[in-house]
């Protein structure tokens, strides 16, 4: 086979050979003259037992019309590139690129320059690429699964209207993501005494969501003990700094309290925006926080913190947070408690269910963009 050889190709052979890439050459009748040692190794075969027959002779099946064909491409073009196999003499396949060149000698014969690269590594991390994808769809999966019933259960702590007495409440809770930090509470203690409460933890997603359900069990239980307002409120901002201990955490709350028949309210806020009083003529309120941001100071809750007023027949009040306010339109100007507080007015004729929804409709209204905050309400009205 030696005296086959072009005179070309003998001068080659010592480049061929230094090659990183397998290097086979092939006839115009797709024998191949020469492979180099690289080559031989990775398919396991020695040269002598590769020279002298054709590449076809080592494929089978399918596997060997797929390689006729693409060599009659690189024939047709003068070039191709595939992805491949080299059939190992144990049997086993080796991972290739195959590149295929033809060339033409000074007397006008036509051969083939095919070159072999090795992509085991490759092929490996791409399969442990594969594996990793598998498991992290396997865990998000799972995420959307525990995320789902975190929903469920932070949906059912939802505020719920309800009928007490002559008092009349509708709610509304919307989390930004699928679970969030607001919540309300809507909680009637026998016929003395009806607690509205909103709430709104700092940050958003699943660390707020933890927060908020745990604030909301210690205030569940704080007001089934009849708790004064103002005491509740500092109970509340002792637990979070002695028992969550977070940086840069804080909560804000609003609470109201009915008793009396619904005649006379109790309200007190910690750095919450002021929950709006609305009288039968049109006349509007705003009930300010007396005390700061809850979970950050010692001193958080004012020596004074509750406001009194007298809920007359007619009268509605309406707590929220701040995702009804922090809401801006296309220019960039913020909806504003001023501007809820109009949206409010507007609507203050319609029954309470259609009230609600004017509320949600003129602040969705405003908005330019996508929800960005959690959203609580809560609407009360003394029939």
């Amino acid at each position: 086979m030696e005296d086959a050889k072009p005179d070309w190709l003998l001068q080659m052979e010592g480049i061929l050979e230094a090659l990183n890439e397998g290097v086979m050459i092939l006839d115009d009748c797709n024998r191949m003259l020469f492979v180099n040692d690289l080559l031989a190794q990775m398919t396991g075969y020695r040269q002598g037992e590769i020279v002298g027959r054709t590449p076809a002779q080592f494929y089978e099946g399918e596997d060997r019309g797929f390689l006729m064909q693409q060599i009659a491409r690189g024939e047709e073009q003068g070039r191709n590139r595939f992805g491949f196999y080299l059939p190992r003499k144990e049997g086993e396949r080796l991972p290739v690129v195959i590149s295929a060149r033809v060339i033409e000698d000074p007397d006008g014969r036509r051969f083939s320059v095919v070159t072999f690269t090795d992509i085991t590594e490759q092929k490996r991390a791409e399969q442990r690429l594969k594996d990793a994808n598998t498991q992290l769809e396997k865990r998000q999966k799972e995420m959307e699964t525990e995320l789902a019933l975190a929903a469920r259960v932070q949906q059912s702590l939802a505020p719920q209207g309800l009928r007490w007495g002559r008092v009349a409440v509708e709610t509304h809770y919307m989390p930004v993501r699928t679970i969030g930090g607001d919540f309300g509470l809507v909680i009637p203690l026998g016929e003395a005494q009806l607690n509205l409460l909103v709430c709104d933890v700092s940050g958003h997603g699943i660390g707020s969501a933890l927060v908020a359900n745990r604030i909301y069990s210690e205030t569940m239980s704080l007001l089934e003990r009849r708790t004064a307002l103002g005491e509740m409120l500092r109970r509340l901002n002792r637990f979070v700094l002695q028992q969550i201990r977070m940086t840069d955490f804080y909560f804000t709350m609003a609470v109201a309290r009915l008793d009396q028949g619904g005649r006379r309210l109790s309200y007190a806020g910690g750095g919450h925006p002021p929950a709006i009083w609305v009288s039968p003529t049109g006349e509007t309120r705003l009930l300010e926080s007396q005390s700061m941001v809850l979970g950050a100071l010692e001193d958080a809750v004012a020596p004074e913190p509750i406001q009194e007023i007298e809920f007359r027949p007619g009268d509605r009040l309406v707590l929220y947070t701040d995702g009804l306010t922090e809401v801006f339109d296309s220019r960039g100007e913020m909806l504003g408690v001023s501007g809820l507080q109009e949206i409010i007015r507007a609507a203050m004729k319609k029954p309470l269910p259609e009230m609600k929804q004017s509320i949600l409709d003129g602040v969705e209204a405003w908005r330019d963009g996508g929800h960005t905050d959690d959203i609580s309400l809560v609407l009360v009205e003394h029939h």
